[in-house]
């Protein structure tokens, strides 16, 4: 039998080293005491039995290693507390890494679909993935052609129910075609455009807006918000639902939204290339979180704000040129632009500082 000390010990750090699990009971808790329970039961059978494996893996070593011939140096080195205390830590890690990879990863480091196939009749290549190359070709060109994406953020899952709710909103206008306040107290006078498309271009893959791109086999991808008509003129006008939480009132200023801005001009371009009458002014419909509520209550309350924005999708097709050049190549770009580009790039830096490491660490060694 498993002693309990060392039960205890090897539940301690695995523990400590799986806080992943632990925040995932406690979160868990706050949903579900039940569920909370049933799942730190689990975790612990896990446990048990992985320390049960340790157990008995350490048990077999200990015979061998008494069963054969050891210096004094040996004996002492591994008897150290420095020695223990690192066997220890590493039976727990790989305990953990082995618990880990039974699991689908959120992050696939290595893909094999979503290619570019130069052979192939079209190729689609979506918004977000156009805006990875104008921000860093380096990075677009070995997530598209060698299938090593940047790691991806975990996913906005509070923007997204605002996003899904705002939809729902401004549909009940569309069925009566009449004009939200919010447009109302900024004095614009548009609805929601009515259109039996306007589902298929919301969904970004299935099919979304798209565009195809003369001599070459790129087609632009992208899924909208919503669309609004100008009841004087008739034009379309793109609109894009925001969710944020700050103090001051929100702006289109930053320099990170200027990712938000090519948005809009991109889905401009998809709709004019589909025959739409497009206005050049877009609007952004921007829920700002209050934090400032005497309590949470359950209910998170928001000051949502209508901010314009006149667009220009003249870089547009000029991009997916230079992507598909990019896409055609079998080289990572080394021009002057990806250059600069990447010595901005987050991804980019951190690359290069761990290969710089690397070889610094394999210098030492040799």
């Amino acid at each position: 039998m498993m002693s309990p000390s060392f039960f205890i010990l090897n539940f301690i750090k695995i523990a400590d080293l799986s806080k992943m699990s632990t925040i995932y009971c406690h979160y868990l808790y706050f949903l579900d005491k039940k569920v909370c329970m049933f799942q730190l039961f689990l975790l612990c059978c896990s446990l048990m039995s992985q320390s049960e494996n340790l157990w008995s893996m350490e048990k077999q070593a200990g015979k061998r290693k008494r069963s054969q011939p050891s210096s004094a140096a040996t004996v002492d080195a591994a008897s150290s507390p420095a020695s223990a205390s690192a066997s220890a830590a590493a039976s727990s890690l790989a305990v953990v890494a082995t618990a880990r990879r039974s699991k689908p990863s959120y992050y696939r480091p290595q893909r094999t679909r979503g290619l570019y196939d130069s052979s192939a009749d079209s190729f689609k290549l979506s918004r977000s993935k156009l805006e990875n190359f104008v921000t860093c070709p380096t990075c677009f060109f070995i997530d598209r052609k060698l299938g090593k994406g940047t790691p991806p953020g975990y996913p906005f899952t509070l923007n997204s129910a605002v996003d899904k709710l705002c939809k729902k909103e401004f549909d009940a206008y569309r069925a009566t075609q009449t004009v939200h306040p919010l447009c109302v107290d900024a004095g614009v006078d548009a609805v929601p455009f009515a259109h039996p498309d306007i589902e298929k271009w919301r969904n970004s893959l299935r099919p979304g807006l798209q565009a195809s791109i003369e001599g070459t086999n790129i087609i632009l991808q992208g899924g909208i918000d919503d669309v609004w008509q100008d009841r004087t003129t008739g034009q379309l006008i793109v609109v894009d639902y925001k969710a944020t939480a700050k103090k001051d009132e929100v702006s289109l200023d930053a320099d990170w939204q200027d990712g938000y801005k090519r948005q809009i001009e991109m889905y401009q371009y998809l709709l004019r290339r589909n025959g739409h009458n497009v206005s050049n002014r877009a609007y952004f419909v921007y829920a700002n979180g209050k934090a400032d509520e005497p309590e949470f209550g359950n209910i998170l309350k928001f000051r949502t704000s209508l901010l314009p924005y006149d667009g220009n999708d003249a870089w547009v097709e000029p991009a997916a040129l230079a992507a598909y050049a990019c896409l055609q190549s079998d080289t990572i770009p080394s021009d002057a632009r990806a250059q600069e580009l990447a010595a901005r790039c987050q991804m980019c830096q951190y690359a290069a500082t761990r290969i710089q490491y690397d070889r610094q660490a394999a210098k030492t060694d040799n």
